[in-house]
């Protein structure tokens, strides 16, 4: 098992998106290279770039703040493929896949938000308790 950043499923799965978004904008006609191919292409790559920068801030609130921008671009990256599917660049078999598959990315991120959440609200209420104590 993986440990760090590569041990991160959410981190997987945007890399794994990533990989397919590449592989899809392949067959995207030569005129939309600089409009939707581009498009695409950044916002995937945008996730799991702040995927990655979240994991290596240090206060909770920066990461969550990582993680909100990372699923920003999820949406977006989801977006853009439903609306290639729906105007005819992309076939709308592999426009639903990939539709599906970043929906569970933004479910992951949200679940790790939530996480995050939890842990820094546990530390902060330890942190209480022993200036409690302090005093």
């Amino acid at each position: 098992m993986e440990r760090g950043l590569k041990g991160l499923k959410i981190y997987q799965m945007a890399c794994e998106l990533e990989r397919k978004v590449h592989e899809t904008v392949k067959g995207f006609p030569a005129e939309e290279k600089f409009r939707k191919t581009d498009q695409v292409i950044r916002a995937s790559s945008s996730v799991c770039d702040n995927i990655s920068e979240g994991y290596g801030k240090f206060s909770y609130q920066s990461k969550i703040h990582s993680y909100y921008t990372a699923r920003g671009e999820a949406e977006e990256a989801r977006e853009q493929i439903v609306r290639a599917g729906n105007i005819g660049i992309l076939n709308k078999e592999k426009s639903q896949e990939l539709e599906s598959d970043y929906t569970a990315l933004i479910k992951g991120i949200n679940g790790y938000i939530r996480f995050l959440r939890k842990e820094k609200d546990k530390k902060e209420n330890a942190l209480s308790k022993t200036q409690d104590l302090s005093t």
